[in-house]
């Protein structure tokens, strides 16, 4: 008997560290894989019956749709609806076998606990472990859209120089782009170029991938480039006008947050204050 609720524990104990393991993997930053990107432009035809890794991952696309992955935040950060669904499903897992596995350790060690306790634990640190995973995901795209609204800025005071050496608009916007490094530009870099290999307008190509990540300033540069190469205006001005207009925007936004930081931590410190109070006065009360 003693030697089977070791082998449990063991067992369990290596499941909870893989769980672990995914859960701080999916936690930490990471830079967005160039794979995938590589894979759009160049996708393979697709004749007969599928391949067969799309029918093994068919049931985590099954599993996405019923989650209803937030679909811009997942773009923004180059994943699929797939990976999301499998990062909450691990999450849930991890939160599901913890408390069993407790339970079986204390078991171990003489202590036993009601059998219904450690399932109920279990099913509420899944939920609470999938919630995590799924504002993880939320967190990090909003980190994510608020660097690209900082890189946009660049690009537009980018553009303008271009136009502003005799540069038309399309070599403006490409040339613009290739001058910088980092995921934000090469995300931009790759809408040019699939713009140029489908023969399309690359302000469309901009605008389609703003509404597909969800950063309304980059759908604002095609806008303004789209002016310059059907009426063959000037734009240069206005990109820069849009640059400083962004930067307010962005001071604002990162002063409004600061004040909200700094609203939450009067809780603490007013805390702080009744607890020094009660010391103060409890010889006081004491005494009466």
């Amino acid at each position: 008997m003693l030697n089977g609720q070791l082998t449990l524990a063991v067992g369990g104990g290596a499941l909870a560290g893989l769980g672990a393991f995914l859960l701080i993997r999916e936690i930490l930053p990471a830079t967005p894989a160039l794979g995938p990107a590589l894979r759009r432009l160049h996708q393979p035809a697709m004749v007969g019956r599928r391949p067969a890794s799309s029918r093994r991952t068919e049931w985590l696309g099954g599993l996405a749709r019923w989650l209803r992955p937030p679909t811009r935040d997942l773009a923004l950060l180059d994943r699929t609806p797939e990976q999301y669904a499998l990062s909450v499903l691990l999450s849930g897992l991890s939160g599901l076998v913890l408390p069993p596995l407790v339970g079986a350790g204390l078991a171990t060690v003489g202590v036993g606990l009601p059998v219904a306790l450690p399932v109920a634990a279990g099913i509420g640190l899944a939920v609470l472990f999938g919630l995590i995973a799924h504002h993880d995901v939320l967190a990090k795209a909003e980190r994510a859209r608020r660097e690209f609204r900082r890189a946009i800025c660049t690009y537009l005071d980018l553009v303008a120089l271009q136009l502003s050496a005799a540069h038309g608009p399309v070599q403006a916007l490409e040339r613009a782009a290739a001058v910088c490094e980092g995921w934000v530009f090469e995300r931009i870099r790759e809408a040019l170029r699939i713009a140029q290999l489908q023969m399309h307008s690359p302000w469309d190509e901009l605008r389609a991938l703003a509404d597909e990540i969800g950063v309304a300033e980059l759908g604002d540069v095609g806008a303004i480039m789209q002016s310059s190469g059907a009426e063959g205006a000037q734009v240069h001005e206005t990109l820069r006008q849009r640059a400083d207009s962004l930067r307010d925007q962005i001071r604002t936004d990162n002063l409004a947050r600061a004040e909200a930081v700094t609203a939450r931590l009067d809780v603490p410190g007013a805390l702080l204050v009744f607890v020094l109070m009660g010391f103060v006065l409890y010889p006081f009360v004491s005494r009466i």
